[in-house]
């Protein structure tokens, strides 16, 4: 249940960004809820293709698609509202890298594969999605600048294997993961740490 929950929180925050996203380009109804659904389940196509998980799982089951649709009549009925939240796009992106990297991890767990996959595919989880929405709306993806953002999904991801070692239940390390990435994104913009730019250290050097 816990992970369905993660699961579907992670499909809202991302489709909430797709929608925002597509909404600043002007795009229409249809261009808005395409955005949307490729946000919410890019990351996750992925991850089942390279695991072999087919039909895919918003395939597979139907909930995703009508959770999907809900937010995405939501987001539009309630965007005037969404706009005032500050920095709302960057807000739902960070929670659903978040809870996205943790999606991922567990399917990696259950397929068997090794710790290093298992972040790998947390990564791409939580990320690819992303990419197609910003390159759909001809923006540079934000894993491909100098912003943390695929390294806060990394981080969180390392820290669940150490933290799943401790003597609690896992669901303490679900959380803690999905905290772990979310702060470090956070505390990253906050205090505008970012990754050295290999432009620079070129043109300095």
């Amino acid at each position: 249940m816990l992970y369905f929950i993660i699961d579907i929180l992670g499909i809202i925050s991302f489709a909430i960004s797709g929608v925002l996203v597509a909404m600043d380009k002007k795009l229409d109804l249809f261009g808005v809820f395409i955005i949307a659904f490729v946000t919410a389940t890019g990351g996750g196509t992925l991850r089942d293709l390279l695991i072999g998980n087919t039909p895919v799982l918003w395939m597979q089951e139907p909930t995703y698609v009508y959770v999907i649709a809900g937010t995405v009549v939501f987001a539009i009925i309630f965007r005037n509202q969404l706009k005032y939240v500050r920095r709302s796009l960057f807000l739902f992106d960070t929670i659903g890298i978040g809870l996205y990297t943790m999606v991922g991890i567990s399917h990696g767990l259950q397929a068997g594969l090794p710790p290093v996959m298992c972040i790998a595919l947390g990564t791409i989880t939580a990320c690819f999605g992303g990419v197609i929405r910003d390159i759909l709306c001809n923006e540079i993806p934000v894993i491909f600048r100098k912003e943390i953002y695929a390294t806060a999904c990394i981080m969180g991801g390392v820290s669940f294997f150490f933290i799943r070692k401790l003597p609690y239940d896992d669901a303490y390390a679900y959380v803690a993961t999905i905290l772990i990435v979310i702060g470090v994104r956070l505390l990253a913009v906050r205090f505008k740490i970012s990754l050295p730019s290999i432009y620079r250290s070129v043109k300095e050097g």
